[in-house]
């Protein structure tokens, strides 16, 4: 299946996603962090309790220590590591001369610094180029591998790299359509195409090649 024709598909089941959920740039970059290995629900938690003592900005989550912040973000999970991945990355960012010092910078040079703070990994990393900085990456995450999979993709099981740099050369520069592809599978990986997929209606039935 083309990845265009995923696009469409996807598109035409659950319209326009409007993702990621953020006024900022910088809320992009906190929620990157703190949607590891949690829902988004979990992450709105705390958010939403930054928010309630106006610390979502780089001078106020600076202004917290540590144990603070982490007792702010608990609702989304491993919140002592998270706070000192946040640390890290405000630290990167005020090194780097803000959010408009990154925005400088070249897409790939742009990545490259995000993947060497501590606690930023691929799918992190592109979750900020993309949705924080509008740069034309794609995001893989454990949803796009599993509809891949199913789909019988031939990329479905390679190197993150790889599997990246294929979406991007079907789809081509477009940051709208590669925000909506990812939006869109996470939303269809949410709702139909789980560990144990609800399969009756899938716009993608005679598509796929799930064993049940």
């Amino acid at each position: 299946m083309r990845i265009r024709e995923l696009l469409e598909t996807l598109r035409a089941e659950y319209g326009d996603l409007q993702w990621w959920p953020a006024d900022t740039a910088f809320e992009v970059m906190v929620g990157a962090v703190l949607t590891q290995n949690t829902s988004w629900t979990n992450v709105e938690k705390a958010l939403a309790n930054l928010r309630a003592i106006d610390a979502l900005s780089p001078d106020g989550l600076m202004a917290l220590g540590q144990e603070e912040l982490a007792g702010y973000i608990r609702p989304s999970g491993y919140f002592n590591v998270k706070a000192d991945r946040l640390r890290h990355l405000l630290a990167f960012l005020d090194e780097a001369g803000g959010v408009e010092g990154l925005a400088s910078l070249e897409t790939d040079a742009l990545r490259a610094a995000l993947l060497a703070v501590k606690g930023v990994g691929p799918e992190t990393a592109d979750d900020i180029v993309l949705y924080a900085f509008n740069r034309p990456v794609f995001v893989v995450d454990a949803y796009t591998r599993r509809l891949f999979e199913r789909l019988e993709i031939p990329q479905a099981l390679d190197h993150y790299d790889r599997l990246r740099a294929h979406v991007e050369a079907e789809v081509g520069p477009d940051v709208a359509a590669l925000n909506d592809l990812h939006a869109l599978i996470v939303e269809h990986g949410k709702e139909r195409c789980r560990p144990r997929p609800r399969c009756e209606g899938c716009p993608l039935q005679g598509r796929c090649y799930y064993p049940g």
